[in-house]
């Protein structure tokens, strides 16, 4: 069976789709799974372990008829037998259409008049859940599994030499990602938590627990927020993963990770860190599964930065 899946969205929302594509790889072992994704997206899948092909095709750009044209062409070469659309557009439905797929499944609502298998999503769940019901035409209606990813064995090696390189080895370590910068992404700002805020925890860290290091994630996106924390404090530490391999590697080897809402959260829940997650106006119920391990503090406005740090070391040091 040849599989393609039509997954807009960023990294998050590839991640947040992999239990589906792993549950459909399970049930049908043989089949070739491939996804169309964005751009800026096509990184996620060095960590999957079920997709066979990524290809790219920009759903937000402003695509001519002949875009969406190459796009049906390209789709239709391949002579799949099942196609996936996540997300809700008329645009998806008829580029499925028009590629003569015989099994077209999709969400009800925009385009689902040219699919062959409408399903209606529910909305309140987890998103890898709501994702995870796609797969009811298929004849596969069990919960959705546990997020996970594999690790290249390139990625685990880097990260245990970059351990090391960091004095971290032994000791372990708490990780940090402080979100984007404002001149960054500006589109983002219920992600953004001050850097005066950190920096009180940080502190409050460092005073109860001086031998667990900090270590800053580092990005090209929040190189700002990273260089005025080290100006706060001299004792910090900071990771600079090339790739998302190493990022998981490295958040996979943390004593506790706090993220705001971003990749990097859902790359510490399928690795199974203990994690500590701020969110602004995002619900927590849709980007967290229920367990114990992953903590989530939403902000009382629905902005980052009204999140008390007093709110969050309660929450590190379980009160």
């Amino acid at each position: 069976m040849r599989v393609v899946a039509l997954v807009p969205g960023g990294i998050s929302d590839q991640i947040l789709f992999f239990p589906t594509i792993d549950d459909l790889k399970r049930y049908y072992p043989n089949a070739q799974i491939d996804v169309v994704v964005e751009p800026r997206s096509k990184s996620a899948y060095r960590v999957s372990k079920s997709v066979h092909e990524v290809l790219i095709f920009d759903y937000k750009d402003r695509n001519s008829l002949a875009d969406w044209g190459n796009l049906v062409g390209t789709i239709r070469d391949r002579e799949y037998d099942v196609a996936i659309a996540v997300g809700q557009s008329w645009l998806v439905g008829l580029v499925l259409w028009l590629t003569g797929i015989p099994t077209r499944i999709g969400y009800k609502g925009k385009g689902s008049v040219f699919l062959t298998n409408p399903v209606s999503p529910s909305s309140s769940q987890y998103t890898a859940a709501v994702y995870h019901e796609l797969l009811r035409p298929l004849g596969i209606d069990t919960p959705a599994p546990d997020l996970a990813i594999n690790l290249p064995k390139p990625d685990l090696e880097w990260a245990q030499k970059e351990q090391k390189r960091l004095q971290v080895h032994e000791t372990g370590y708490v990780l940090i990602y402080c979100g984007y910068s404002h001149l960054s992404n500006p589109q983002s700002l219920d992600t953004i938590y001050p850097v005066a805020n950190w920096y009180e925890i940080i502190q409050d860290f460092e005073q109860k627990q001086p031998i667990l290091p900090l270590v800053l994630i580092k990005e090209p996106d929040n190189e700002q927020i990273v260089r005025s924390l080290l100006e706060y404090s001299a004792n910090l530490k900071v990771t600079s993963p090339n790739n998302i391999g190493q990022l998981a590697a490295m958040i996979g080897g943390a004593n506790l990770m706090l993220s705001t809402n971003s990749p990097p959260l859902h790359l510490s829940v399928a690795v199974q860190t203990y994690t500590i997650a701020l969110f602004g106006s995002a619900e927590p119920a849709k980007l967290l599964p229920k367990n114990d391990k992953f903590l989530a503090i939403k902000s009382p406005t629905g902005k980052m930065a009204d999140i008390s740090p007093q709110i969050v070391l309660e929450k590190i040091w379980g009160g």
